[in-house]
Parts: C-alpha cells; structure tokens; sequence
C-alpha cells in the first residue's frame, strides 16, 4: 500500500435508484449523471447541514479542482447502484475523494473516480477548512489526522 492509501477514510456506502430519466435511449444511464451521483454521495458523507452551516456561518464550501472518471461497463434502468466514498485530506486546503459506483452483484466497479476538492471561501480563494469540519470528517479515519 502506498503512503497515500493508508490515509484513506472508512468506506461509505450510498445507495442509488437508477431512474429511466437518467439514461439514454438505450437504458444505460447517461454518463454525466454519474458525477451527480458522485456528488451526492460527497454531500452525504460531509452532511448537508454541515455544508450549508459552513456556508452560511463561515462563508466556506468546497469546488472540484480535478476529476478523472473512467465508465468499465454500463449501468442500466432499474439497477439500485451503491456507491462507495473514500477520502484523505491531502492539506487543510484539498481533500482526494476515490469513489467507485458497483452494480448489484457485480465483481468489479461499473465505474471510478479520483476526485479532487478545494475549499475555498465566498470570493473564490482558497481556504482552509474549518477545524470543526476536519475535526468532524476525521472521525471516519483509524488513526488521528494532523493537517
């Protein structure tokens, strides 16, 4: 395992209907959709409340700087998908999010993603995160984070 990996969080796992809206003429979703479901999956293991107080109260959020998605095999109406969220924190500035959408039964993902997200504050300049956030998004590691 590289040093990198060892700073991965716990797996998170959210579950996701695959509606007929989100696919193409053929029943396989649309590719951009998976970066929504990647999305939601960030914002549940964040929390929306966490987000939306960070925003508020301390005019923080986060943007993706960098996204590389690869599509292994499709993903069809009707699948209840599961996708699962790994993260470190690479600096108190950015957070690396690996994320994998597995189809039911399936022996490998249908789809990957390393994504990369800065905070940054209401003017559109790199921020640190918060500490309360950290301290909150840390509690998903096996050993103590120090940023």
């Amino acid at each position: 395992m590289s040093s990198k990996q060892e700073k991965f969080s716990a797996t998170f796992h959210f579950p996701v209907q695959i509606y007929y809206e989100d696919t193409d003429f053929s029943g396989v979703v649309y590719h951009p959709n998976f970066l929504k479901y990647f999305e939601r999956a960030r914002e549940h293991v964040i929390g929306a409340d966490n987000l939306a107080q960070l925003w508020h109260q301390e005019g923080l959020g986060f943007a993706v700087y960098r996204s590389d998605m690869l599509c292994h095999e499709g993903v069809e109406f009707a699948d209840i998908i599961d996708v699962r969220t790994r993260f470190y924190f690479e600096s108190k500035y950015r957070t690396i999010w690996q994320q994998e959408i597995w189809r039911p039964n399936g022996k490998k993902p249908a789809v990957t993603a390393h994504i990369e997200m800065v905070c940054m504050n209401k003017a559109r300049q790199l921020s640190p995160m918060s500490g309360p956030l950290i301290a909150k998004l840390s509690q998903s590691f096996d050993q103590p984070i120090s940023l």
